[in-house]
């Protein structure tokens, strides 16, 4: 037979969701962080790949000898590094069946149900957001991809002849000093340059500040440039904070520059309704991001981009081969037509399998238990006086540092991550090495977090 016996396939696919499913189950036994050495796993493996197939029941003994000793679970309840993701077990499942239709999403005509739940799926999130109808939704892989996308749209909007001769050499696109790296890079990879990035200053708590923003952008119009895109963030990276979204929004309609809302993060707050205000002034913009597969308990990858003006995203990226025209109604969306990507995986069936699991009370609870247990975490830091916290807690993200030397801080982060107990990251704020602890995964529990902080405490206690 040319591939696995169906016996085979059945026999081992039970066998792997036995391990998948005791893995999860038993996944506070593993060490959060890798203790291999760099280059350890390459030199355990052969050079060359086998003339002859080998035993499916020799590969999966391998995966758990070799592979799994060099894995960093990010899917474990104790990893607060970087922000906390999970891959919730309807999501795995769903991407199993994803693998095995290995559908191509292309164009509604290349799967049907793929466009169309899609659809659905991002139409029930933009409910759960309160973001308004029109709001077209597709999905992409990372918010990188993201608000690369939401880049080129801004360049349409204000410049249609870019798509044939190429960028205009002054656009220039605004963000904050907090905004994460993808903001430049996607202006890199449009052309636009990293010259023509500014990076407006914050205030005491790390938000863009309005002002500043239109200062920058008349010394630009005065210079001869044009304003193209401005990017604030309900979220930022390193500690979370969120940008006066109105405020910006009115400059952005005042210069009539495209603005991109980055909620890849912090978005997923406003599931809750009550937290709806993190995304005040995101229904005036023009396209925003958020990643279920970051707080949604979704399986990476899955970013989810929603856009006022889908006929501007559309033009800035449609070219259609004659190898792929249809003659379906006109109403069929056909996703390649907004974006680079021509192959597109069945991301949706995940989010949608999620979505349905838990439903929308449940979710919004768990996020709501999050950001109080963060909130409780940050008392217990402002607590003992040997430590600071070093930015608001809006959400789920706790920065924070031991009061003394940057050295003793990174002494401090390298013990933490190699006891194996918790993983955590670092930020750099006001000059100083601050640790971040981020909250999101879907089996973190009060005990995991005082097991963590009192790990902490005693690990400080060594520094004095």
């Amino acid at each position: 037979m040319p591939d696995m016996p169906a016996d085979e396939f059945r026999r081992v696919g039970h066998e792997v969701v036995d391990w998948i499913a005791d893995y999860l189950a038993g996944i506070r036994d593993y060490p959060v962080v890798s203790h291999v050495q760099p280059g350890e796993l390459t030199q355990l493996l052969p050079t060359s790949a086998p003339e002859q197939g080998e035993s499916i029941d020799d590969i999966l003994a391998d995966f758990r000898s070799l592979v799994i000793p060099g894995v960093t679970h990010w899917n474990h309840p104790r990893f607060h590094a970087y922000f906390s993701v999970s891959a919730s077990a309807p999501g795995i499942l769903a991407e199993m069946l994803t693998a095995a239709l290995n559908v191509n999403g292309m164009l509604w005509k290349s799967c049907p149900a793929a466009t169309e739940l899609e659809q659905v799926t991002l139409g029930w999130l933009r409910e759960w957001l309160g973001l308004p109808p029109e709001f077209f939704g597709i999905i992409y892989d990372t918010a990188s991809i993201s608000t690369m996308h939401a880049i080129a749209a801004a360049r349409e909007f204000i410049d249609p002849e870019a798509r044939t001769r190429g960028s205009l050499p002054n656009l220039t696109v605004y963000t904050s000093e907090q905004a994460h790296s993808s903001v430049e890079k996607g202006a890199i990879a449009l052309g636009i340059g990293r010259d023509n990035v500014r990076k407006i200053a914050v205030d005491a708590d790390f938000r863009m500040i309005p002002a500043a923003l239109a200062q920058a952008i008349e010394q630009d119009i005065s210079a001869g440039r044009k304003p193209c895109c401005i990017v604030p963030t309900a979220g930022t990276t390193s500690t979370s904070s969120i940008d006066p979204i109105p405020a910006i929004a009115d400059i952005a309609e005042r210069y009539h520059a495209w603005l991109h809302v980055d909620a890849s993060y912090g978005g997923a707050a406003a599931v809750a309704p009550e937290l709806r205000h993190i995304l005040d002034g995101t229904s005036r913009a023009h396209s925003m991001v958020i990643n279920p597969h970051k707080w949604l308990f979704t399986p990476i990858d899955l970013s989810a981009f929603y856009t006022r003006r889908p006929d501007i995203l559309r033009r800035a990226f449609s070219l259609v081969p004659e190898y792929l025209r249809t003659a379906e109604d006109t109403s069929a969306v056909n996703y390649m037509d907004y974006g680079v990507p021509l192959g597109r995986r069945f991301r949706a069936l995940k989010l949608w399998f999620v979505m349905r699991y838990f439903g929308h009370e449940r979710i919004a609870d768990l996020i709501r238990a999050h950001i109080a247990w963060a909130h409780e975490l940050a008392e217990d830091i402002r607590s003992d006086e040997r430590f600071e916290l070093s930015a608001p807690v809006p959400l789920s993200l706790i920065c924070f540092r031991y009061k003394g030397t940057d050295e003793q801080n990174r002494t401090l982060l390298d013990r933490i991550n190699a006891s194996g107990i918790a993983f955590l990251s670092h930020t750099v704020l006001n000059g100083k090495f601050v640790l971040r602890l981020a909250i999101g995964n879907i089996k973190t529990t009060e005990r995991d977090l005082e097991q963590v902080w009192s790990f902490i405490q005693s690990m400080a206690d060594d520094l004095v």
